[in-house]
């Protein structure tokens, strides 16, 4: 008797497949390795997701008494290609990145085309004044100062603390 008649047999798309105790283990690699690579604008070969390659900014958010601060690292995109969105205590950044590369030679032309798209969605934690949200874009990093409502200010209570 074969060993692999003793495996257990898990259908696939609607195809019988022979299970195989290395396949859960080659999935998790494949995953960490496609989760690493993630945020790097060059993914190499066979970590692609669909056939794409996936973009997204790496993005920090500062909170202080009046404001929050938002910055978005976003190179190689174009101001004309971002879009931010305040509402309630949301903010979410949209964009597009569009590359080429064209390099020419006396016996060779090389041309590269990479196209994304990418969705940030940041939750705030208090109330915001979404109509006083400013944006600046300068050298690739966005730049997003939203200020804190009046009523999210005020709603702070301090507790006194009894001993014993």
């Amino acid at each position: 008797m074969k060993v692999k008649n003793l495996l257990p047999t898990v259908k696939r798309k609607g195809k019988a497949v022979d299970y195989h105790p290395f396949y859960s283990l080659q999935s998790e690699m494949n995953s960490l390795f496609d989760d690493f690579f993630r945020g790097f604008d060059i993914v190499p070969r066979g970590f692609y997701r669909s056939g794409e390659v996936s973009f997204m900014p790496t993005v920090d958010v500062k909170e202080s008494e009046k404001e929050f601060i938002i910055k978005a690292e976003l190179p190689g995109v174009e101001e004309k290609d971002v879009e931010v969105t305040v509402t309630d205590n949301v903010v979410t950044i949209k964009g597009e990145k569009k590359e080429e590369k064209e390099d020419k030679g006396k016996n060779y032309y090389y041309m590269e085309r990479s196209y994304g798209s990418f969705n940030r969605v940041i939750p705030l934690t208090e109330e915001i004044e979404s109509d006083k949200a400013e944006a600046n874009f300068k050298n690739g990093v966005l730049n997003i100062t939203i200020p804190k409502s009046q009523t999210a200010k005020a709603k702070g209570t301090k507790v006194p603390i009894k001993a014993g």
